[in-house]
């Protein structure tokens, strides 16, 4: 399964009651796909507020999005959590759903060691026939998934990629020792460029959801050999990638891409609590910072 470069994690759409908005979330679908170039969509990932979202809620998303889609591009299923007999109930329906793979973050709060961590996904992949994403982020879990236990994995016969937010050094041995065909994505806006340089095929994102064509076309860029340029569209972009997490101080996501499409035309909704709106300052940096409508 080939989930492409450039990958999506689509933030979900509220209305003005903080329910799933459906035609909003059409539309921001066909944006991301027609306007911002996303090879495939991350639905009821961290930056969908997956935490806020009850099942039946992540399940109508899955539905909803594979049908819409309709093959336009991969959707990719958040269904990880930390309890491994839920994540398996879910990423059977998933699959039930239509969706090309599931992602799965490392288990959080309970901090299992390597072992554990190892046959959670075993678990979950030997409970599918989707290929699976596996998804290691220290910054939001604590414990980290060590290269070894991830090249470990990437043995299973459906276990096709990583989400890698640890180190550049982590992600460039798993690229150098993995198996053929198993892929690494940074999940860092801003390490795109050098995590293609040293191994990762392709980049999970947030900033794509405004910037997707120019990253886009930066990653076209450095696969040609045009590597200059495709340093000089690093450079521009390097400011929004930063700013929608350092706006003017950290915020979490998807606080500040929440409000940079609503500014965009792109009518997206607030965030659940315990996430709240952007500060009157946070606000008027992301307007200076993201592209107008």
């Amino acid at each position: 399964m080939d989930f492409g470069r450039l990958i999506t994690a689509m933030v979900t759409p509220f209305d003005g009651q903080g329910h799933i908005d459906w035609d909003q979330t059409a539309r921001l679908i066909d944006y991301l796909i027609e306007e911002q170039k996303s090879d495939s969509l991350v639905v009821c990932g961290t930056t969908g507020e997956s935490p806020t979202l009850s099942e039946e809620e992540k399940v109508s998303l899955f539905e909803f999005t594979v049908k819409h889609a309709n093959g336009r591009c991969k959707i990719i299923a958040g269904t990880g959590s930390n309890n491994t007999a839920e994540s398996i109930s879910l990423t059977m329906k998933a699959e039930k759903c239509g969706a090309d793979g599931v992602l799965l973050v490392a288990p959080y709060y309970n901090r299992p060691n390597q072992e554990g961590l190892y046959r959670h996904f075993e678990a979950i992949a030997n409970a599918t026939k989707l290929p699976v994403m596996l998804y290691n982020v220290p910054s939001r879990t604590v414990i980290s998934l060590s290269a070894a236990t991830t090249l470990r994995l990437a043995q299973l016969p459906n276990v096709v990629a990583t989400k890698e937010c640890a180190s550049l050094e982590q992600l460039a041995q798993i690229a150098s020792e993995a198996p053929e065909g198993f892929k690494v994505y940074s999940g860092d806006d801003s390490a795109t460029l050098p995590a293609i340089s040293v191994g990762a095929y392709g980049i999970v994102s947030v900033a794509s959801h405004i910037v997707g064509r120019p990253m886009k076309e930066m990653i076209e860029a450095f696969l040609e050999g045009r590597v200059t340029e495709s340093a000089k569209l690093h450079q521009r972009l390097l400011p929004i990638f930063k700013g929608l997490f350092d706006c003017p101080h950290p915020v979490p996501n998807p606080v500040a891409v929440k409000f940079a499409l609503n500014e965009a035309g792109i009518s997206v909704g607030s965030v659940r609590l315990p996430l709240v709106p952007p500060s009157e300052d946070e606000a008027a940096f992301i307007r200076a910072l993201v592209p107008k409508a």
